[in-house]
């Protein structure tokens, strides 16, 4: 199946073609994938707690059935959407899968209004919940994040946290906080988490990430000083690695493994990697 993906607002009321179906940062997939027959899914009397369309694959509709919780469906079973990342599989399967994660998302916590508690309801022709009690419109949103390598000359800083994969490093990430620029918070997050300052901050790109709303926006810096003190409970371990001996990576998916094979590249004057989408 060709895997050319145009997002779309469709009518749930729509017959027919294909549903995703998600809970929880998981979806359901079988031996075909993870696209199943609507109308058999349907037959399946899942507990949906809202359907929203998505757009097509090959000219078909695509359909996402939010669930409360993941149920047993015969034949398939359930996966994190970061797992589907770290698969090195389809770019734009995953790119799919984090659309319709952040929309499944963002309509499950969205079924009642946060200023007067009554149900919402669903708007036509338009991404939006709608309060009929007060008129509030709730759109999806975005938390931006930041990523970034940090470099001195031919060597990385690199670390991991507990939760990572055994030998396994990493660029340094985190979310912005309110009222703080992008600059500030990649300075912010490189002190917290490991103590040195950076200077010559430079933006290279940007990823929809596995995590609910966030949009991970890349970038590499230079180190200015410092001596590496790992954040306590958030840094297991970091270290300067040089580009000649670098350890396990994250997933060539990644924005983080992009901008490690980026400046790597750079250094070694090889051809640079394609930023993945």
């Amino acid at each position: 199946m060709s895997l050319r993906w145009q997002p779309e607002l469709l009518d749930p009321a729509m017959p027919g073609g294909w549903a995703l179906v998600h809970s929880q940062q998981q979806f359901l997939f079988d031996d075909n994938g993870v696209l199943f027959p609507r109308d058999w899914l349907r037959r399946l009397d899942l507990g949906v707690v809202s359907e929203q369309g998505l757009g097509y694959f090959d000219g078909e509709p695509v359909f996402l059935f939010e669930l409360a919780q993941p149920e047993d469906v015969p034949g398939a079973r359930w996966q994190c959407l970061r797992q589907f990342m770290l698969q090195d599989g389809d770019r734009d399967l995953f790119r799919m899968l984090g659309f319709a994660a952040q929309i499944g998302t963002w309509a499950h916590q969205h079924r009642f209004c946060g200023s007067c508690g009554s149900p919402m309801q669903q708007r036509t022709g338009e991404r939006a919940m709608h309060c009929p009690a007060c008129g509030l419109h709730q759109y999806p949103r975005l938390s931006p994040s930041m990523i970034v390598l940090v470099t001195r000359g031919d060597e990385l800083l690199l670390a991991r946290s507990p939760r990572f994969a055994p030998g396994v490093y990493s660029t340094l990430a985190g979310f912005v906080e309110p009222g703080e620029s992008l600059e500030q918070c990649v300075e912010r997050e490189v002190r917290e988490e490991v103590g040195v300052s950076i200077r010559d901050l430079r933006y290279i790109g940007s990823q929809g990430w596995p995590f609910p709303h966030s949009l991970m926006l890349g970038f590499h810096a230079q180190y200015d000083g410092g001596e590496i003190v790992p954040q306590p409970e958030e840094i297991e371990d970091a270290r300067w690695f040089s580009i000649h001996a670098l350890p396990g990576l994250p997933a060539r998916q990644s924005i983080a493994r992009y901008l490690i094979d980026l400046y790597v590249a750079s250094r070694l004057g090889l051809e640079p990697p394609a930023l993945p989408r």
